[in-house]
C-alpha cells in the first residue's frame, strides 16, 4: 500500500474506534483484555493507557526491555500533541518530507511518530487520552492497538486493518 491509502485507512481507524464514554473501568477492561490478547499472541509488549494524564491501564510482559517505557510515553506525547495515532503521524511526516525535530518545537526525545499510539477519543468531546504499546515492530504495534480496540467495541478489524507492510 502506499502512503496516502495506509494514512486514509489509520483516518478511518480514528474515526471507527470511538468511545460513547471511557472511565477507570473501561480503562481497566480494556488493558486486561489486551493483556489477554498478548499473552495468547506471546507478545513482548508494554502497554498503558491513559486519560487526562493519569495512567489508569499499565503493564508489561515478558520480553519487554527498560526501552518500552520510554516508548510508550513518547508515543502518549504524539498522539496527544497532534490528537493522532502516533503512526498516522509518522507516515504523515515521511509523506511530506519534512522532518520531526526540534527546529519544529518536537523533541525526539520528547515525542515519537512510531506505530503503537491510538488516541481515545469520546465521541462529542474530542480526544481525552491514549492506549498506547511498544515492544514489536511499528506497524506492529499499531496493528495490535487496532485489533485490541475494534474487539473492545465491536468494529469489524477486516475493514479497518492495515495490510501487511511492503517489505
Amino acid at each position: 500500500m502506499s502512503l496516502e491509502s495506509d494514512i486514509a485507512l489509520i483516518k478511518r481507524q480514528e474515526e471507527l474506534l470511538q468511545f460513547s464514554k471511557f472511565d477507570e473501568a473501561d480503562a481497566w477492561a480494556l488493558g486486561q483484555s489486551m493483556r489477554a490478547l498478548a499473552e495468547k499472541k506471546k507478545l513482548p509488549l508494554v502497554m498503558e493507557i491513559r486519560v487526562a494524564g493519569r495512567p489508569l491501564f499499565y503493564t508489561a510482559l515478558p520480553g519487554t526491555t527498560s526501552e518500552n517505557p520510554d516508548w510508550v510515553r513518547r508515543k502518549v506525547n504524539t498522539v496527544m500533541r497532534f490528537a493522532a495515532a502516533s503512526y498516522r503521524v509518522g507516515l504523515q511526516y515521511r509523506l511530506s518530507g519534512n522532518a520531526f525535530d526540534a527546529s519544529r518545537g518536537l523533541n525526539p526525545i520528547d515525542y515519537a511518530p512510531a506505530g503503537g499510539g491510538f488516541p481515545i477519543h469520546i465521541k462529542g468531546t474530542g480526544v481525552v487520552g491514549s492506549v498506547t504499546v511498544s515492544g514489536i515492530p511499528q506497524r506492529e504495534d499499531h496493528g495490535f492497538v487496532v485489533e485490541a480496540l475494534a474487539a473492545f467495541l465491536n468494529v469489524s478489524l477486516k475493514e479497518i486493518q492495515l495490510p501487511p507492510a511492503d517489505d
